[in-house]
């Protein structure tokens, strides 16, 4: 039973009961997602920023940025790549320790290889994908993630594209001037709290605009859009699946059922692996909130980047597959 299953309870009794919407469909659908995924999302991303605050107060910034900040610049994508993999996060909710990296001085493209590597790849859905497939497509998997998310950061690095961040990112927001780890542990718990409050003001309604979209598709697309449109033997059916799962949000394990339903549809390996990396590494949720930390141009370079990745992946997939 996911640990979610009381919002998911909460969620079914406002739209059947409080809102009274028919069940099974589509509005219904459609308002069940939205509420589930908000109260979802705003639960991770609080849990996940006070919890990475507190661990925060007791590293010093330089340690975080020596870690990530090799005197190799690729040793440190690498490095955060792998970091990705171990850290389970959704999208959305990997942004706290984007933020986090950020702050402590990490470089920017080492941050962006993370921010590409913790929803994309996760052994959660490494571990299904072996089961469902083989190792032989599991391990395709992971190593394209990683290759896409060390190229996606070297690039991003390589553009100094560091003004197009918002000032504020560079700056601990939150008592700044505070020396963090010498703080008592009620100090750390109230600049947790205060950390986190100051973050979700600023990117609640880019979370709910972004869940909002996702919502509609959810209940008004219908589920078997993809295996009708980017089936087998379609040249455009790789870039269409990219660009389908981008609305959506979910992370890699969760997508993966659907990777088998789709794939027992007809649709092809590669085309089925670059919906699902799509929908966990390019989530309109996750571009609604960067909107609030980078200037927009900086989401399209990184979105653009991203997707030729996952494109490639997908054509390489079928083409050995």
């Amino acid at each position: 039973m996911s640990i979610f299953y009381p919002v998911k309870l909460l969620a079914d009794w406002l739209t059947y009961s409080v809102f009274i919407i028919t069940p099974k469909t589509l509005l219904a659908d459609a308002v069940n997602f939205f509420i589930y995924d908000t109260i979802k999302i705003f639960i991770l991303l609080g849990v996940i920023i006070f919890a990475v605050s507190i661990i925060r107060s007791y590293l010093p910034p330089e340690k975080i940025r020596a870690v990530l900040s090799h005197k190799n610049r690729y040793t440190g994508n690498v490095v955060a790549s792998l970091f990705g993999i171990v850290t389970p996060f959704c999208s959305c909710s990997a942004i706290p320790l984007f933020l986090g990296f950020i702050q402590a001085g990490v470089p920017l493209g080492t941050t962006f290889s993370f921010l590409v590597a913790s929803p994309m790849i996760n052994e959660v859905a490494l571990i299904l994908l072996f089961g469902m497939f083989g190792w032989k497509i599991a391990l395709m998997y992971i190593t394209s993630g990683l290759i896409i998310s060390i190229l996606s950061g070297i690039i991003i690095g390589k553009m100094k594209v560091e003004s197009l961040v918002e000032p504020f990112v560079y700056q601990n927001t939150v008592n700044r001037n505070v020396d963090l780890p010498s703080m008592s542990r009620k100090e750390r718990i109230t600049y947790a709290l205060d950390y986190t409050k100051d973050i979700l003001k600023k990117v609640w309604p880019y979370i709910l605009i972004g869940i909002g979209i996702g919502a509609w598709i959810h209940g008004y697309v219908p589920a078997d859009f993809l295996a009708q449109y980017a089936g087998s033997g379609k040249w455009y059916a790789v870039p269409l699946a990219v660009l389908i799962g981008i609305p959506l949000y979910s992370n890699a394990a969760g997508i993966i059922p659907l990777v088998s339903v789709l794939t027992e549809k007809g649709v092809s390996m590669g085309t089925t692996l670059a919906f699902m990396m799509s929908v966990t590494a390019l989530s309109l949720p996750e571009f609604m909130i960067l909107k609030k930390v980078m200037k927009i141009k900086l989401i399209f370079i990184f979105a653009g980047i991203v997707a030729v990745g996952i494109i490639f992946t997908g054509y390489l997939f079928n083409l050995v597959i």
